[in-house]
């Protein structure tokens, strides 16, 4: 018995290792996309794709300045854990036909308490930096925080009471039991139209997650010099840009898990080694396209907001849009 768990144990932290290293690399390889498609929609040339690993690798190996203000102990703490915090999200979610390594151990109530990490460590490093320009990039990136979290758990409750109703017997909030029953398929046209404002509530909330234009205000590199990050060099600046790297494509994954948990072996008549290729690639081609409609093309199309209006935007028409989409889903629930 004892040799089993510790096999178990032994798989989980070879496969949590596996899962870190290719978030990693599928997270700047997106990231290196998503520059150069921004740069294209610009009428510009705009980097390689490789350029998110150079950069990376050139960090690295540059000196890691601490300001003389600064509490070190914090100032160095505070990337690995919005890094670690990002990794750990990667074990709770699904891809195609794969469970979550963690499978069991948690639901998207934990995910949600996970997400707030980076923004906190982002939040903590910024303050310990001693910085007034970090400081007041701390300060924006808890506004924003206190902002966009009742749109998004208001999206996530929507979908959970909806599940609760159908499938009173499951955890509603496992996201492998959501991805295994999308949304679409459980409500009737009123439904359907709360689903459609619950996924548009989540996309708005997805680049306020990222802290992507428009929603860059606690960086704002032409207002505070970099914000949080103005002190931040060498590894520690790596760090952080991994761990952006990394919950870009947790929030993407998470919108494909919760809105098109779709497959196509099916479709092809496919099983065994094949499908799971299959249904991972689709996995990969849809996070490639959710990232372009949630972050790409909308920190193209939109200017950098004010803090102001980037909390009335989140706490009124967002909140709104989603509270309305919770309304026609219980409201669809009552007339079926």
């Amino acid at each position: 018995m004892t040799s089993i768990s510790l096999f178990g144990i032994l798989v989980k932290i070879i496969g949590a290792i596996v899962i870190a290293f290719l978030g990693v690399i599928l997270g700047l390889f997106y990231k290196g996309i998503d520059r150069k498609l921004a740069a294209r929609m610009q009428a510009r040339v705009g980097p390689p794709i490789r350029q998110p690993f150079m950069d990376f690798f050139k960090l690295m190996i540059k000196e890691n300045i601490v300001p003389q203000n600064a509490v070190p102990w914090i100032f160095n703490g505070a990337p690995i854990m919005a890094l670690v915090s990002s990794i750990t999200i990667l074990l709770y979610l699904p891809v195609g036909n794969i469970p979550p390594l963690l499978s069991g151990y948690g639901d998207i109530v934990l995910i949600i308490y996970l997400l707030t990490l980076p923004a906190i460590g982002m939040v903590v490093g910024g303050f310990a930096s001693g910085s007034p320009y970090a400081n007041v990039g701390a300060q924006r990136e808890m506004v924003m925080m206190m902002s966009y979290e009742l749109p998004l758990v208001t999206a996530v409750i929507a979908l959970g009471w909806k599940l609760s109703q159908v499938y009173p017997q499951l955890n509603v909030f496992s996201l492998a039991i959501i991805n295994a029953h999308p949304i679409w398929e459980l409500v009737g046209p009123l439904g359907f139209i709360g689903a459609i404002l619950l996924f548009i509530t989540f996309a708005v909330v997805t680049p306020g997650e990222l802290s992507k234009v428009p929603f860059d205000v606690p960086e704002a590199e032409t207002e505070l010099a970099g914000g949080i990050l103005v002190e931040y060099s060498g590894r520690n600046l790596a760090l952080f840009g991994l761990a952006d790297a990394v919950k870009t494509i947790v929030m993407i994954s998470l919108t494909v898990v919760l809105f098109f948990p779709y497959n196509i072996s099916h479709l092809l008549a496919l099983s065994g080694a094949f499908a799971l290729i299959v249904d991972v690639m689709f996995f990969l081609v849809k996070i490639f396209l959710v990232m372009f409609i949630e972050v790409t093309f909308i920190r193209v199309a939109v200017a950098r907001l004010k803090i102001d209006q980037v909390s009335y935007a989140y706490w009124v028409p967002v909140a709104i849009i989603g509270l309305l989409g919770l309304m026609l889903i219980v409201l669809d629930t009552i007339i079926v």
